[in-house]
């Protein structure tokens, strides 16, 4: 088995092989990777969508033969874009998707995908092309998470860490972002101010070291969507961001950058 794709809700994708070992980031239903590597049980991937790697437990892969996945990698793929739904299987049996979700092999006049020969239709809401208002449709997508469980890894409604965030509301834009912070700094055109900035242009933040730790989506005016506990709103300037419930500073503004077009 070299190719695999998502045919569940989530996996988890884990550090070491092992299901005590940390998770550091999460497949989402009809995402594909490459398979290099068993072992006991579990293989190692590495993401199609951002070449991140780890281990995920071999009973959770749907196999592709190598056709099947170069025939995803060259067709259109659309994204869910309702924060859950479900997908009928048979007459029995649904399969609940989340936002961010891939439905590959994409049939627009269909509204169909597919997985191997297994065909789905998506009742739900989907970007397939990128939508006019691109920064108000970002910011719609952002508000659906208010409030989602913070989870180092997670990039579900369910829980979900700043940089899964980010990247997560730009997939459903359609712009590929890295899994990490420290990874998206490098995208994009520097901001000089914060007055500068637009809604769904990115701030990063760093610790004393001068580490990126910290990412979130900049809405109106001085106000910052992000997850740190829960995904949530607060103020912030050109000193970094400032909670609105403990009335203090939380992050330390490192910049700002312009990734949309």
């Amino acid at each position: 088995m070299n190719y695999g794709i998502s045919g569940l809700s989530i996996i988890p994708v884990r550090k070491e092989p092992s299901e005590r070992s940390e998770m550091i980031t999460q497949i989402l239903f009809g995402e594909h990777f490459y398979v290099h590597e068993l072992f006991m049980g579990w293989c190692r991937v590495v993401l199609a969508y951002d070449g991140y790697e780890g281990w995920v437990d071999q009973k959770m892969i749907t196999p592709l033969v190598e056709r099947t996945f170069l025939k995803i990698e060259k067709s259109p793929v659309a994204v869910c874009t309702d924060i859950f739904n479900l997908i009928p299987i048979d007459d029995e049996q649904n399969m609940m998707i989340v936002a961010g979700s891939s439905l590959p092999c994409w049939r627009p006049y269909k509204h169909e995908f597919s997985i191997n020969r297994d065909v789905y239709r998506m009742t739900g809401k989907y970007a397939y092309n990128q939508p006019d208002e691109l920064r108000k449709s970002m910011i719609q997508h952002a508000l659906m998470y208010f409030n989602a469980p913070y989870l180092w890894g997670g990039r579900s409604p369910f829980g979900i860490d700043c940089s899964g965030f980010s990247q997560i509301i730009y997939k459903m834009a359609g712009i590929k972002l890295p899994r990490d912070a420290k990874d998206q700094v490098h995208h994009g055109v520097a901001l000089s101010f914060v007055d500068e900035a637009q809604p769904g242009d990115l701030a990063f933040f760093d610790n004393d070291e001068g580490n990126i730790v910290h990412v979130g989506i900049m809405w109106e005016k001085n106000k910052i969507i992000h997850a740190s506990g829960k995904v949530r709103i607060d103020n912030v300037d050109q000193f970094g961001i400032f909670n609105v419930d403990t009335k203090r500073y939380s992050h330390k503004m490192r910049v700002m950058k312009r990734i949309l077009p």
